[in-house]
């Protein structure tokens, strides 16, 4: 089984306009899009689109026709397709926060692409926005070089209100082993003005690491949106600029479950 959990730690560092800094321990899932169902039918404490402690709801990522879920592999092949990937991946596994006890918030996650050999073909990256809004990026084999995929390019999407439209993401995208390897970071006027960073090691998919994690980290993603307001409320606090999301529209393109701000 490819399927395999990681302890990890984020880190959020801004840079400008004023400096602010946290991090907080996590564990997410690094699954193999064929096994989620099996996986739901060997754990008891996993289920697929129905209500369960840890959930996977295909809802929650890439769908890519509105009013309409289909299972993910469905929508990530369709958009590899229409971004003209050539090779179809045999495998596609998934770095993300599964639903738990009917809540789940993911700021970004991960999809890594392989051939029949466990040959990287690309990764994407499902970044989402607390409107509930979301964005697919593509790193292509391009973008692949000693087991990175590289990718700068601008947001064009709204995610936080304390950076400025215009904004730049820069991608390092270690393929995951035994160890998680991530970095975001943004850019403004070719400036670095926030880092953040996804590190972790690999763990198994046993029910003993299930319930400990259940137990270690309760209701992980509300604690992530607690964190993600509490911290907006200190960057307000420093009176760092709010930039709200209905300026500048023509920066915000190719947006999914698009919300338009009153």
């Amino acid at each position: 089984m490819n399927s395999c959990l990681y302890h990890a730690r984020v880190m959020h560092h801004r840079l400008a306009p004023k400096t602010h800094r946290f991090n907080y321990n996590v564990f997410m899932f690094y699954v193999d899009l064929d096994e989620i169902t099996t996986l739901a039918d060997k754990f008891g404490m996993l289920s697929r689109n129905t209500f369960g402690f840890f959930s996977f709801r295909d809802s929650e990522h890439l769908q890519l026709k509105k009013g309409v879920t289909r299972p993910v592999k469905e929508n990530i092949l369709e958009f590899l397709a229409a971004n003209e990937v050539k090779a179809v991946p045999e495998k596609i596994m998934l770095l993300t926060n599964f639903n738990v006890l009917g809540y789940n918030f993911n700021p970004v996650s991960f999809y890594f692409c392989f051939d029949a050999e466990s040959n990287p073909i690309c990764a994407v990256a499902e970044v989402s926005n607390t409107f509930r809004e979301m964005k697919p990026y593509l790193l292509d084999i391009s973008r692949l070089s000693n087991g990175e995929f590289v990718l700068r390019v601008p947001k064009y999407f709204y995610v936080s209100p304390f950076i400025n439209h215009d904004a730049e993401f820069d991608f390092h995208l270690h393929i995951p082993s035994d160890k998680l390897n991530i970095r975001i970071d943004d850019y403004s006027d070719n400036k670095r003005i926030f880092i953040s960073t996804l590190t972790g090691e690999k763990k198994s998919i046993t029910t003993r690491n299930l319930l400990f994690y259940a137990l270690r980290f309760p209701l992980i993603p509300l604690r992530i949106m607690f964190l993600i307001h509490w911290n907006a409320f200190l960057l307000w606090m420093k009176k760092i600029r709010f930039f709200r999301k209905a300026e500048y529209p023509e920066l915000q393109k190719d947006v999914l479950n698009r919300v338009e701000e009153q």
